[in-house]
């Protein structure tokens, strides 16, 4: 079957072009060759991007059972393990996201919502005046100890730091020891794969550690956290997960919640500060405002021009038409989240930061898809657009921030995830809640900046 044109050069040239500027690649890709094109890549073959929102909802709404999402995302095995739901299909899949979804639904997610405040809080308490951070650096501390608190339950200071140490330096692993069977190869303690088996060896004992941990605690019944509520879980035969089940998901919430989040806060700090109109009304909003509409409008407009994922991934298993092309079986089919999200008769001035857009009319269905749709849709999206959420209600009345780079930080591939590629590098200009906290006040910021003003 022949499939839709795209760009000729060869997979090498498409990948380290990908990598280095991917939305200025997708979108001359659209350009030039329409809402479908094909386009090789190293590592991922033959790949079919599809930028209509109609065949995408076909997609995710209709027959999946010629479309398999974990075999597309089979390249994560080696880290998250095969029982991670990213990686699973059909039943197995659908056991485990029925497992997983009720820890991350309405009011659990809103319960925790003042962990994340508290964990930011003293986060950016500690960002000195005067000092220069990266802000992706500090929001993957931020999120990675949100994880540990609100997903796998542990708040001492000695315990988290283990588990920063061992399960990071899995998660920084070089993507070939992904996509690469020969890079994972363990050839001694001093080989590349020897080193990565050893951090992984390291990180799995530590996670069993706490989930035996965990299965012996007197209040287990009571607990709230999201790996006491899946040890609790049962299915429909009346079955609990197993340790390998659990370490497998535990892994999969960290490396999927963890620096997708983290980065996601980057980008919407970066265009927020790029865009002073939007942060000032933002920081009104927050002071003074009476609902959160405007503050989750910044949350979606941000995901909508910087979605950290480029596309979602499907892999056909027999033929399908898809925006009116027959494509055989084995193309991976990537509906572009990037390339909705810029099409212009969705969004009016794309490339602009307006939240404005999400006040006035919404988003259609399937024009915004930063969490992907249907039966494979983010599990734990409610909780990052929390954390995104309750992270700015706290950063933007209390810290003022200035950009250290004249220009924005380019889009690049980081791993599998689209990031700014210094991390959005900032100086602290002034700092409400560290001058409230060394002055020992329990004031407000906005009562705070208007005595001092």
């Amino acid at each position: 079957m022949a499939l839709p044109p795209g760009p000729r050069t060869p997979a090498v040239v498409n990948t380290v072009r990908f990598a280095q500027r991917p939305l200025a690649a997708l979108r001359e890709w659209h350009r030039r060759f329409g809402d479908i094109f094909t386009v090789k890549m190293l590592g991922f073959g033959v790949g079919v991007y599809v930028v209509d929102p109609e065949a995408i909802r076909e997609l995710f709404t209709g027959d999946q059972s010629d479309l398999e999402a974990g075999e597309a995302n089979s390249f994560m095995e080696p880290i998250l393990g095969p029982h991670s739901v990213l990686v699973l299909d059909g039943p197995e899949h659908l056991r485990q996201r029925k497992l997983l979804l009720p820890p991350f639904q309405g009011s659990r997610v809103g319960a925790f919502r003042e962990i994340i405040r508290d964990v930011a809080e003293r986060e950016i308490a500690g960002w000195r005046p005067r000092a220069e951070i990266v802000l992706r650096e500090r929001m993957r501390a931020l999120t990675f100890e949100v994880i540990c608190r609100a997903v796998f339950g542990v708040t001492q200071r000695d315990r988290v730091e283990r588990l920063r140490e061992r399960l990071i330096a899995v998660v920084d692993s070089s993507p070939l020891f992904m996509i690469s069977r020969a890079a994972r190869a363990d050839l001694g303690p001093l080989s590349p794969g020897g080193v990565f088996a050893r951090r992984l060896r390291a990180a799995d004992a530590l996670l069993e550690e706490e989930i035996e941990r965990r299965r012996g605690e007197p209040d287990l019944e009571q607990r709230s956290d999201v790996l006491s509520l899946l040890l609790r879980a049962r299915d429909e035969r009346g079955e609990g997960m197993t340790n390998a089940e659990l370490r497998d998901e535990l892994f999969t919430m960290l490396a999927a919640g963890h620096e997708t989040t983290a980065t996601g806060l980057a980008f919407a700090f970066e265009l927020l500060l790029r865009t002073p109109r939007v942060l000032v009304r933002l920081r009104e909003e927050l002071e003074h405002g009476e609902d959160d509409a405007y503050l989750d409008a910044v949350v979606k407009e941000t995901l909508r021009l910087r979605p950290v994922l480029d596309a979602a991934e499907r892999t056909l298993t027999a033929p399908r038409t898809v925006a009116g092309w027959e494509l055989p079986p084995g193309v991976k089919v990537y509906p572009g989240i990037a390339l909705v999200h810029m099409r212009e008769d969705l969004y009016p001035r794309p490339r602009e930061f307006r939240p404005e857009r999400f006040l006035q009319e919404g988003a259609e269905s399937y024009s915004w898809l930063p969490f992907g749709g249907g039966i494979r849709r983010c599990i734990g999206a409610a909780l990052a657009l929390a954390e995104m959420a309750e992270v700015l209600r706290v950063a933007v009345p209390a810290v003022q921030l200035r950009p250290l780079r004249e220009r924005p930080d380019p889009v690049v591939l980081r791993g599998i995830t689209l990031a700014p590629r210094y991390g959005v590098r900032v100086a602290v200009e002034r700092n409400v809640s560290r001058l409230l906290r060394d002055a020992g006040g329990d004031r407000q910021p906005s009562e705070f900046v208007s005595a001092s003003a």
